[in-house]
């Protein structure tokens, strides 16, 4: 009987998996994993157009607050914000790192009296252009001539190349990031363009270094702007155009339209000079963007694809400039697009 059994249990033969099938469904997997990991990678998360606080007019929430608190008084400015140390200091204020509640804050000073109408205004602009495009105010004073504003550690935008050096931030230095960055400036740019306050021109700009310094580099790595003293209004309808400052200005940096068109015969003369428009924001993105791509693996790729759309902004009649909408929108599909080839490249390699 026992020998019966054992005859039967031979009649049953073992089917084993052929190694070959383990194999091409391990790697099926690893593929399907990989696919996921790729769209991670490259498909950044769309930022939100409204303000990330998601609080109403005149309140603010930074960091880990619950709930939005109202713009701080003179008072509690006196009371509750500790100056610690300089930061910075340009020709309307002086900038300190100070603590509010156990929170690193940034504390604005008027330099001099003199500029004191450049710091209002600056304020002023503050006040009414929150949003995820502007550092975000926390409080203001202007009996003591001070603004509070959130502190970012990473400082302005001439701090980058010395930032991505960094190994803790070697995993964001590359093109897309880079781009991103260029796109987030370019979106500054067409905000301000098209603000709740108009046609609004970033004057403070009349070289690189200057409009880096204009512009904050987020935790996070977004792009914030910092500074707007120098904000002028444009308005076609009324033919009301803007003049950046007094003084005469050369360089290829600053558009054409802003420089001396008399020649050397007639010396420079404030009154003489013409006014401009908005576009000569537009002259200056292809700098500052070819400064924010660097020179890593890909960002001459990068420049190649935004060849045309640079070529039309150094264009010497203002009117044949495009747009910062338009520009943004170019910036987009080139980044969708060498995205999708970079996706394609590596799912062919596997």
């Amino acid at each position: 009987m026992e020998k019966k059994f054992q005859d039967s249990n031979k009649g049953l033969p073992h089917r084993e998996v052929p190694p070959m099938i383990v194999l091409l469904l391990a790697m099926a997997l690893m593929n399907t994993l990989l696919y996921f990991c790729l769209d991670h990678f490259f498909i950044s998360p769309q930022q939100s157009a409204m303000d990330p606080s998601h609080c109403p007019f005149s309140h603010f929430r930074m960091g880990q607050m619950k709930n939005c608190s109202p713009w701080l008084s003179c008072e509690e400015l006196r009371t509750e914000v500790r100056q610690l140390k300089r930061v910075g200091e340009g020709a309307v204020k002086r900038v300190f790192l100070s603590e509010w509640k156990e929170r690193k804050v940034a504390l604005s000073r008027l330099t001099r009296l003199e500029m004191k109408d450049d710091f209002l205004h600056g304020l002023q602009m503050l006040k009414s252009l929150q949003s995820r495009h502007i550092v975000m105010l926390l409080g203001y004073c202007e009996d003591d001539n001070t603004i509070l504003t959130e502190y970012h550690p990473l400082g302005s935008l001439s701090n980058l190349e010395e930032t991505l050096n960094l190994s803790k931030y070697q995993n964001v230095n590359t093109w897309q990031h880079r781009l991103q960055l260029a796109m987030d400036y370019v979106g500054i740019i067409s905000y301000l363009h098209s603000s709740p306050l108009g046609t609004r021109v970033m004057c403070d700009s009349n070289d690189l270094p200057k409009t880096l310094s204009q512009y904050l580099l987020t935790s996070n790595f977004s792009i914030v702007a910092n500074d707007l003293d120098a904000l002028p209004l444009v308005n076609h309808s009324s033919r009301t155009f803007v003049k950046c400052g007094h003084r005469e200005l050369h360089g290829d940096f600053v558009a054409p339209e802003q420089l001396w068109p008399y020649g050397e015969d007639l010396p420079f003369h404030d009154d003489l000079m013409p006014s401009y428009d908005e576009k000569i924001d537009i002259w200056k993105i292809p700098d500052v963007s070819s400064f924010l791509l660097g020179h890593i693996e890909g960002s001459d790729m990068v420049r190649f694809h935004l060849f045309d759309i640079h070529k039309a902004c150094k264009s010497k009649n203002p009117a044949e400039r495009p747009t910062a909408q338009e520009i943004l929108d170019t910036y987009q599909k080139v980044l969708n697009l060498l995205r999708d080839t970079a996706m394609t490249q590596t799912r062919e390699m596997l």
